[in-house]
């Protein structure tokens, strides 16, 4: 072993999965997505597609197929190297549902009946509540844990499922030995939670029903700039950031992240100018900045023999990974070994 490989000290390993439910928006981009490719020189990133998570809900066959492909080369888009990090598709890796199973066993009733997330998905979906949706926080815990990942980044709505996926690894630790990594929450320095252009009060959510509360990675500048033209504001006139203000707030939010300016520069910059030419100088910003994601989109999307190579090669570096962990995990349970 060289000088070099000795005084190396081994990255930490981060862990995280989007759904393949169509475009990402703004806020995905924004508070989760657009960081995932600055870690991946600092980590040994593990990025994966959670078509499994998808069907929880239903789904039509061929549009969670396109959206799946759609998803993967968005994430590509938006900065994740395949040279890289590990970036696949969850089902190409049957390691995560085979430890979900053994992580089931190992997880309570009661613990599940609390997820908040079950309780809300359920209401929305009162006429396909399934055992899937009861128990996808264990899957989600396996995609974790499946890796020994020591970072997970997590936004406010999946703290509770991060600490039920440390739990499972504390309890199997203590009753068979060390296994499992227990995992951290990652929280980025910087991190901007966007809300809807239509109601300010709520997070930007693709599931909105006005078209005009969210914005889409993929909108094109005329739909982007139509979008913040007819977001709300409030009756002032004044462009700073402070209490009462949650429409004015969030359009600065979302201008201080894709320009960097601090909420002082904007305000600033936007003395004695009116709403009209803020949310203009917002849309403008965020086109412009979307605009490189846009292209590369365009060019993966493009080229289908690129992609299904990269989807190989991650699905099977993943397989690799996992599998040692999955083979650790069914001789500490006491399972016969596969010869």
């Amino acid at each position: 072993m060289s000088q070099q490989e000795m005084t190396t000290p081994q990255k930490k390993r981060i862990f995280s999965g989007i759904q393949p439910t169509g475009v990402f928006t703004l806020g995905n981009y924004i508070g989760a997505v657009r960081n995932w490719g600055a870690l991946q020189d600092e980590y040994e990133s593990i990025y994966c597609i959670v078509d499994l998570h998808a069907i929880t809900v239903m789904q039509e066959p061929a549009a969670l197929r396109a959206n799946t492909m759609r998803a993967y080369a968005l994430m590509l888009a938006c900065g994740i190297d395949p040279k890289k990090s590990v970036a696949f598709i969850q089902s190409h890796n049957p390691n995560h549902a085979e430890l979900s199973w053994v992580l089931s066993c190992s997880t309570m009733f009661g613990e599940l009946s609390r997820m908040t997330q079950f309780k809300d998905k359920s209401a929305r979906h009162a006429d396909n509540i399934n055992a899937g949706l009861f128990t996808y926080p264990v899957l989600m815990a396996a995609d974790i844990l499946a890796y020994n990942a020591d970072l997970v980044p997590i936004g406010a709505d999946q703290k509770q499922h991060l600490e039920l996926a440390r739990n499972i690894a504390v309890r199997f630790n203590q009753r068979f030995g060390q296994t499992f990594t227990v995992p951290e929450p990652y929280v980025p320095a910087s991190g901007a939670r966007l809300m809807s252009l239509q109601d300010p009060t709520k997070k930007m959510s693709k599931s909105d029903e006005n078209a005009n509360a969210c914005v889409f990675i993929l909108d094109d500048k005329d739909t982007i700039m139509r979008k913040f033209k007819r977001a709300v504001t409030d009756s002032e006139a004044e462009v700073c950031y402070r209490e009462g203000k949650d429409g004015i707030n969030n359009l600065m939010t979302i201008y201080s992240c894709v320009t960097g300016k601090t909420m002082d520069e904007i305000t600033a910059e936007f003395a004695g100018k009116g709403y009209g030419d803020f949310k203009s100088a917002v849309g403008e910003a965020v086109a412009d900045h979307l605009a490189p994601v846009r292209s590369e989109f365009a060019r993966l999307s493009a080229d289908k023999a690129y992609l299904n190579e990269c989807i190989a090669i991650g699905s099977e570096q993943a397989y690799r990974m996992t599998r040692k962990i999955l083979s650790k995990v069914y001789r500490r349970v006491g399972f016969v070994d596969h010869k």
